[in-house]
């Protein structure tokens, strides 16, 4: 089938473009084997009520209607400006910004594209079976929404690279659908979308945690001064908005199950079928760690650079209020522990910390969202509180990966980690008890009984609709 606008909606001329269609036509088909290969398991036949992107207008980017997956519009959109754009921080203040890649930053340019690209199709790869054990047919469809639209997000990065990238990136485009989560011979880049989601738990931590910094990833691009891609990432955002909140309040109705059952009298939540508290921290300690970790290392001479040159800024970089300095001049302070538990007390240039300035607005939305859930605590009248681990806890990467830590932020030896470890990470037991209450729900209006029904349906369905026609 020949890629048009009918096939592909979007907003970069794609019926003129010949160049950019051949290039799309050969490789759509490699896509759609991705797709049925590793997309959704067994629901390929099915109808799910989604919502599909077919313009940036108002009323375009929201079209809900019952598609089979396969059949499913992935477009290609990037968010108009109003007016013309100049490079607003780094080094390059008040130049115009690039409809073309500068030869100079064209690898990293293509680096960034590439690595953020490879994360789309990692995440459905991760929950390809999770269709099979669904708590609802409402949360099958909300898992099935999420697929879709990540691999909407890979289109829009493979059209940068075949757009502007030459031979070089429809190669790398063909490399992001060889590439599978988890495989030893050829693993996704970034080690978080390695990790299995076995179960539906994981998947709300994974919407809430891992696509949480997405969002700060894409928004740091969408300021980018290449403006195909900041223009792109700004759209994305649209839609990674949806995939947050299937997580936020996919963990808080876990919540709210296990707190109602124990406010019903009910001491044991293992006996009574839902997820206890202290598993329920663990698995938010495990994917919170995991989640930091992608933002790269808190001291970082590549963040710097790509600050410099205007190719990533900070989170909500054209704010003056919470970033004066467009030029990111300062510096940043970071403690770490050394193995005589002594503190040692390191200041770089604020340049250099841009991981980390990135890192900690994404910490602040995560408090934003446990207040939400420990309010469901607190008019449960439960001692029970969640928190959130301190950001040096059970790191891989960056400045405090090569010391243990405990929950806290204390530096602790590698032995009284390994001895506290399963207080504070899934067990291999944890993880089989979650993993046995994952029993596949379809009749309309039903919940699986570990977690509660949401408040209200999808685009003002009622919450008994059919959303999935199996």
């Amino acid at each position: 089938m020949s890629v048009n606008h009918d096939l592909i909606p979007n907003n970069v001329d794609l019926s003129s473009d010949k160049r950019l269609q051949r290039a799309l036509n050969a490789w759509h088909p490699k896509f759609m084997e991705w797709w049925k290969a590793m997309g959704p398991d067994s629901f390929q036949g099915s109808e799910v009520y989604l919502r599909t992107a077919v313009s940036v207008q108002a009323g375009g980017w929201a079209n809900y209607d019952f598609v089979r997956m396969p059949e499913y519009r992935w477009g290609i959109f990037l968010t108009p400006f109003k007016e013309e754009r100049s490079i607003h921080f780094g080094d390059n203040i008040g130049k115009p910004t690039w409809d073309e890649v500068p030869g100079e930053f064209r690898k990293e340019l293509r680096r960034l594209i590439v690595t953020q690209a490879d994360t789309e199709p990692a995440s459905v790869e991760q929950q390809r079976m999770l269709g099979h054990c669904a708590p609802s047919l409402m949360d099958m469809r909300s898992l099935f929404q999420v697929n879709v639209e990540e691999a909407r997000h890979l289109w829009a990065m493979v059209y940068l690279l075949h757009q502007h990238f030459g031979k070089r990136g429809r190669e790398e485009a063909e490399d992001l659908l060889i590439r599978r989560s988890g495989n030893s011979d050829t693993p996704r880049i970034l080690s978080t979308f390695n990790d299995p989601i076995q179960d539906w738990f994981d998947l709300y931590c994974f919407t809430m945690f891992t696509d949480r910094d997405g969002k700060f990833q894409l928004a740091a691009l969408s300021e980018s001064a290449f403006d195909p891609l900041a223009r792109t990432t700004k759209f994305m955002l649209t839609e990674e908005a949806y995939h947050l909140s299937v997580g936020e309040t996919g963990i808080g109705r876990v919540i709210q199950r296990s707190a109602d059952l124990m406010r019903a009298g009910e001491d044991d939540l293992v006996k009574a079928g839902a997820i206890p508290f202290e598993i329920i921290q663990k698995y938010i300690n495990f994917w919170f760690a995991s989640s930091i970790d992608l933002f790269g290392s808190e001291d970082s001479s590549n963040a710097a650079s790509f600050f410099a040159a205007g190719l990533k800024g900070r989170f909500d970089e054209s704010n003056r209020e919470l970033h004066p300095d467009p030029q990111g001049n300062g510096s940043f302070s970071y403690e770490t522990w050394d193995s005589e538990d002594q503190r040692v007390t390191h200041e770089i240039p604020l340049r250099r910390a841009m991981n980390a300035l990135l890192r900690d607005a994404y910490v602040r939305d995560c408090e934003r969202v446990l207040k939400r859930w420990n309010r469901i605590l607190e008019q449960t009248e439960l001692p029970v509180r969640i928190m959130l681990p301190s950001v040096r806890f059970n790191r891989r990467v960056g400045v405090y990966a090569p010391r243990c830590y405990d929950p806290h932020g204390a530096p602790i030896s590698e032995s009284a980690f390994e001895a506290k470890r399963d207080d504070w990470l899934p067990t291999e037991a944890d993880k089989a008890y979650v993993k046995s209450l994952m029993h596949q729900v379809v009749e309309p209006g039903k919940f699986a009984n570990w977690i509660s029904a949401p408040r209200r349906g999808v685009n003002k369905l009622p919450i008994d609709a059919q959303y999935v026609r199996i």
